[in-house]
This record gives structure tokens, sequence and C-alpha cells, in this order.
């Protein structure tokens, strides 16, 4: 097979196309994902490949137990009924489980599709009808009640399979079984038929459905990506190019899966790198779990970077006079390096000895806090993150890198690497990309991972493309002359005053969102006199300002009620408008005083507001500032 490969190069110990505008791409001598795992899984053995903790204790698991796991999970599931191109539906939040069942699925020939465990009942119906899918995996009795809710209104579901018993001994239903009994039903299958699992990887090919992820459906349904194993190997073979993880590594899985880029991220890149995944006991948990893993590289939302951030700005704020004193040293200190590093220039003697010291005196004690001291690459994505706040980061000796992606383009676009950075930047085209910018301003792109289109959506799918073939990305931004691309908003967010002034909000709601004290904002304007906003309070934060002021709050809404609460935000913004022109400047806001999850509709399961749904249900405190 080696003599028909495209010429290959060796970059960070892996072996890739040395060519990536055009396809196959191979990793290793494989062009698909499940080809690639059943190979690493051989190599690798009993080498750990994630862990994850029961009963307060990190266990580990091995590649053996990867592939024998997802071998009888995908053969249980062909002795059931499944087809190639079938889909798999998985409600679960993350675990060895939903890999298993990830390469399970695929090394069979299924595609497999996440449901975010926030997700209703009726949203679950939806799903798994528009995806015809066949079987649907759930985590526990609580997802099991949501398909319980609507099982009538899914007359194609075949089998649920439960992967916890908890909370279920002496339940049975003849449409719903146990995970435990299908890996018995998978090895009786794999004993009878010993060369199957092997038969169905091999027959996988490049242009096949690997995976379909669901976009948010803030402007409609949601709409089915359908992304193949082409599309997976081209963006782990461009991500690791400049951005390259390691056999020695340790990563944090917290993201859902569902969402691209943690499963890029935490499944495809670990098969490629070889690397270890530790799964987060839950959002809730992350700030323990980083500091217990220490990852030597970790991608987040900007909503995570920003809590981190502010963690550390309250601490600080309960510091001595010593210490503030300290640390701004420090930080200025480490300000000067992370310039140097920046602009690529050598850097002074006196710039590194001060680093040096107060690297040992504090910054390295901050790092071990944050759970960061081995953190070799953070990135950021999946929404802007203020260049501030990255600033920051590499100030204190955490290198957050910045990227942009979405789900159409399998998960990343273009990426800021270690030897190129650029602030306000989410970096160059990967290896092989082409991106172009149209006379309205909006980023178009063409690479090996633009998805297939929508599962039974061509109309849909048709807007996506342009004539020529290229993906409409629908955010607006800027090349520079190195080529280094600058996002400044959506296409559908452009803020068009009654003055006939066009404002991309993006820039000033990152810089309020640089503040400790404000989770989200969003910027209204279209078609008003002048900008205002709608702020969500960071409620740990505020709540410790005003605990510290003797502020008294009996709930969320009486907390943002507050007098002092209110002109703290006032201030913030005030200070954000002295960096904006005066048309762009906030002239009034006001607070969201329900305290929002994923849950609700304003939220997408990564934290971010969705602002046509904010600006509907707020629509009432939108008019009084007007």
């Amino acid at each position: 097979m080696t003599d028909t490969l495209p010429p290959q190069e060796k970059i960070h110990g892996l072996t890739i196309n040395a060519d990536l505008s055009q396809g196959p791409f191979y990793i290793d001598g494989e062009d698909t994902t499940p080809k690639l795992f059943r190979k690493r899984c051989k190599a690798l053995g009993t080498r750990t490949a994630h862990r994850e903790k029961t009963f307060g204790i990190w266990r580990s698991h091995s590649w053996n137990d990867y592939f024998t796991h997802a071998k009888h999970l995908g053969l249980g599931l062909v002795s059931l009924g499944l087809q190639r191109g079938e889909v798999v539906s998985i409600l679960s939040e993350d675990s060895k489980e939903w890999m298993y069942t990830d390469m399970g699925v695929q090394c069979v020939g299924g595609i497999c599709s996440g449901v975010y465990t926030t997700d209703s009942a009726s949203q679950l119906e939806y799903l798994v009808n528009n995806s015809d899918s066949r079987f649907l995996i759930v985590e526990n009795d609580e997802q099991l009640d949501k398909f319980l809710q609507v099982r009538d209104k899914m007359p194609a579901l075949t089998k649920v399979i439960v992967v916890e018993r908890e909370g279920l001994h002496g339940f049975s239903d003849p449409q719903i079984m146990f995970l435990d009994d299908l890996y018995k039903i998978g090895a009786d299958y794999d004993a009878a038929h010993p060369q199957a699992f092997d038969t169905s990887i091999d027959a996988t090919k490049p242009d096949d459905t690997a995976i379909l992820v669901y976009t948010s459906g803030t402007t409609g349904k949601p709409k089915g990506a359908m992304i193949s194993h082409g599309n997976l190997m081209y963006s782990v073979s461009a991500g690791l190019h400049d951005g390259p993880v390691f056999d020695t590594d340790d990563q944090l899985c917290f993201l859902p899966l569902c969402h691209i880029l943690e499963r890029v991220f935490s499944v495809n890149a670990p098969i490629a790198a070889a690397s270890t995944i530790n799964f987060a006991e839950s959002p809730e948990t992350i700030f323990d779990n980083l500091q217990e893993v220490s990852p030597q590289t970790f991608v987040a939302v900007p909503r995570l970077w920003e809590k981190i951030y502010s963690q550390v700005a309250i601490r600080i704020g309960d510091a001595t006079g010593m210490q503030k004193w300290a640390y701004s040293r420090a930080l200025k200190a480490g300000a000067a390096r992370a310039d140097c590093l920046a602009d690529g220039k050598p850097m002074p003697l006196a710039t590194k000895l001060a680093y040096n010291f107060w690297d040992f005196a504090l910054l390295q004690n901050l790092r071990r806090m944050i759970g960061m001291d081995r953190l070799r690459r953070g990135g950021s994505g999946a929404a802007p993150i203020s260049p501030d706040l990255l600033k920051w980061y590499h100030s204190i000796g955490v290198p957050v890198l910045e990227g942009y992606g979405m789900t159409e383009s399998s998960g990343v676009i273009s990426i800021n690497s270690e030897a190129t950075n650029k602030f306000g930047t989410v970096g160059p085209a990967l290896p092989g990309a082409q991106i172009r910018i149209t006379p309205e301003g909006e980023v178009q792109y063409k690479a090996g991972n633009v998805f297939q289109g929508y599962w039974k959506n061509p109309e849909k799918t048709a807007e996506t493309f342009t004539d020529d073939g290229w993906l409409r990305t629908g955010d607006v931004g800027m090349l520079d002359n190195e080529g280094f691309l600058k996002i400044t908003g959506r296409l559908k967010d452009i803020i068009i005053t009654a003055g006939g002034k066009n404002i991309t909000p993006a820039e000033i709601e990152n810089k309020l969102k640089f503040s400790p004290y404000i989770s989200d904002v969003v910027v209204i304007g279209d078609k008003r006199k002048f900008l205002t906003c709608l702020v969500m309070i960071d409620q740990e934060n505020v709540e410790k300002f005003a605990q510290d002021r003797r502020v008294p709050f009996s709930n969320y809404a009486s907390l943002c009620a507050a007098k002092e609460v209110q002109e703290l935000i006032r201030e913030t913004v005030e200070a954000v408008n002295k960096d904006f022109a005066r048309v762009e400047q906030i002239k009034d806001f006001r607070l969201i005083d329900v305290l929002l999850t994923a849950d609700d509709d304003e939220l997408t399961p990564t934290m971010k507001l969705k602002r046509s749904f904010v600006e509907t249900k707020h629509g009432e405190l939108i008019n009084q500032m007007y």
C-alpha cells in the first residue's frame, strides 16, 4: 500500500502528506480514523489511552481496553441489525463509553451523532428522527427518562442502550437493554465472525461520512453537518502540523464531545498523537481536575479562560499590599518577555533576568495554582476571545493561542502557532487551505476539511457554498499582509445604527468580558440611535464583591438590582468606552437578572449567549434603554 501514497513528510513524529492541498490525507500510512485507531491500539497495547475518575480515584484504561470495548460495542450493534451508513446517536456526558461508541460505530461503517445532555426530550426526538438513528445510547436513568417521554414519536428507533444500571435495577423493557449486555452480544459475534471487525475497518473510505455534528440551531432547527473520514484526517494532519501534541502529553477532556472542537481535539488528535485523555468529572469540577491532571496541552472556550483569569483577579484583590505589589512587578516582567517573544526580537538580558526572578518567586506558583504548571500549549476556540486576556496569560507564562473554525470546517480553519503568534488574530490558514475575503468582508474557505453538506437538507447545503465551491463562513474578517486572519464579527450580527454607521459588536463585547465581574454581553443598537448592552454578571465574583462590601441581597435578581452592583458594572462600561469612538460607545446597559444555564434557550451548550434569543426574550429590558 505504501507505494500508492502521495509524497509524505515527517512532522512532530507523524508521517503526513507533504502537500495538504489535496487528498486523500494519510497519517502514518492510514487514510481513515478507524484504520489509524486499529494501528495505534495494536502498537500501544497496555499503555494508558485514557483515565477516568471512579469513586474519587483516577483509574487508567489501556489502548487494548479501548480497542476491545469499541469492537464489542460495534459488533454488538451489527448483530442487532446496524447497517453501514446508518446513524447511532449517543446522549451522555463525556466518558470512555462515549469514545467506545464513537470509534465502535465508525469502525463498523456507521455514523455517530452526539446529543447534548442539556437537550430536552423534544429536542432529542427531533435529533433522533432527523438523523434516522436506528440506535440510541443513553448514559443513565435521567437521560433514559427523556427517551421514555417521547418514545412513541420515534418509530424508526430499534433499540435503546443504557450505560449505567444505577437506579434501574429490576427495570425491564423489550426496547431497552444495558451496555454490558451489548458487549456480550458483540463478544459472541466476534467469536463467531473473527474477521468481521477488521473487514469492516478495511472497508472504510475517506469519502464515507464518519460523524454527524448538529449545529446549535440559533436560526432555526439544528442541521446535521456530515463530516467524512477524510475531513477529520485533514483537520488532524493540518492542526498537529502547527500545534503538535506528543505521545507523552496528558490532555483534559471537558467540553461536550458533541461539539466539533472537543471531538477533534480529544478523540481524533489523541489517536494520531498517541496522547492520553483524562475525562473531567463534570463542568463544575474542571478547576480541580486541571490542578490534578496539569495537562501539557489544553483547549477550551473563551468562557473558561475568562473564568480562570477572574478567579485570579479576585484573589489578587484580597491580597496584602506587598502581595499586590509583587504581582504587578511579576506581571510587568512577564509582559516584557511576552512582547519580545511575540515580536520575534532577542530578549534583553535585563528582561530575561527580571522574568526569571519573578517566575521563580511568584509566577510558577500561580501556574501551579491554576493547574497549568506543565502547560506547553493552550488553545482557545469556538468564540472570540479578548486579546487583553491572551496577553495576560502569556505574561504569566501560559501560552494560550487563538484559533478559528466552525462545525462546517470540521473544527478548524486557522490557528496561531508557538512559532508565529499575533494577538488579536486567529492565525494564518491551515497548511494546504485557502482563505479569501469578499468585498462585503465575509471570510470564505476552501480546504480538505470542508464538510460534505447537511444531512437531508440540500437547500441549506447549497446556501452554505458559493457558486465556485467555497464555504461561506458567515463571519466578517480581514487578512493582514502576512496572511493572519482577524475576525471582527458575524455578518448577521453587524449593527447598522439609525445614523447609518456599521458596527461589529464583538470587539466591544470582548473588552467588557475582560472584567472579572462580567460573564457575557450582548450589544444592542441595530436601527437605533445609539448602542446599549445587556450584561450577564459573573455570579461568584459579584457575590463576593457584594459580601465584602456588606451589600444586602437575597437571591440572584436582588444581587443584580443592588445599587452598588449597578455602579460596579457602570464603571466597567465607562472604562471600556474610552477605547472606542463616540459612535461605538455604550450609552446604557441592563443586567439580565435571571441566572442562565445551558438548559435555557439563551445559552448554547458551550455557554455562549444566543444573540437572537436574548434580544427577543429580553425585549422589554431593551426598550427601557430607548
